[in-house]
């Protein structure tokens, strides 16, 4: 019984001796340096000092004057009018492939998740039959129509176009994709609308 007992208690002791010298020999083979600079560097936009918006206001008697910071330079986009004489119909669709889970492009008018997208350029807002729309968006459909403007606005960001709409998709940040997926909308017609 006790020979039982002993060749235990060696293949446990032995075993614990095995572990401890291959992470001896590990540590030694991989050494771990520490970094320069502990952590991650997140690069993240500063919003214009306070100094900066009082750069306008005439400085106290004696005081010196603030240097303005110089505001960042604001992406240029040109009209959408412009965009769709280059925007490709072709691509467009590829893009709205997206929006297929929630909007039926056919001309059955079909309703899914989100409303039918047949005939949406020049529509109100709010209108297409059979669908259950937000407040928002019904009240912005009376004053606005889906335009080829509102329609980029609404690709940008549905949400800062109708605060507090349903409508879950976060938008297309490149104006290039909004507008081929503009011009792939007013495709899906009989009758097309007019280019701006």
């Amino acid at each position: 019984m006790s020979l039982e007992l002993n060749k235990i208690l060696g293949a446990v002791l032995g075993t614990v001796t095995f572990t401890l010298a291959v992470g001896f020999v590990t540590e030694l083979v991989f050494k771990k340096e520490p970094p320069a600079k502990p952590g991650f560097e997140i690069a993240v936009a500063e919003a214009a000092p306070a100094a900066a918006a009082t750069a306008g206001a005439p400085a106290a008697a004696g005081a010196p004057a603030a240097a303005a910071a110089p505001a960042p330079a604001a992406e240029v986009v040109a009209p959408i009018a412009e965009r769709l004489k280059t925007a490709d119909a072709a691509k467009g669709a590829t893009t709205a492939k997206a929006c297929a889970a929630c909007h039926s492009e056919d001309n059955s008018g079909a309703n899914k998740v989100g409303p039918g997208l047949w005939n949406v350029v020049n529509r109100k807002p709010g209108t297409h039959e059979g669908f259950k729309y937000s407040d928002q968006v019904v009240a912005f459909g009376q004053t606005a129509t889906w335009d080829y403007d509102n329609l980029d606005k609404w690709l940008t960001s549905p949400k800062a176009l109708v605060p507090g709409t349903k409508m879950a998709f976060a938008g297309l940040k490149k104006p290039e994709d909004r507008a081929n997926v503009i011009a792939y909308l007013r495709t899906l017609s009989d009758n097309p609308a007019p280019l701006p």
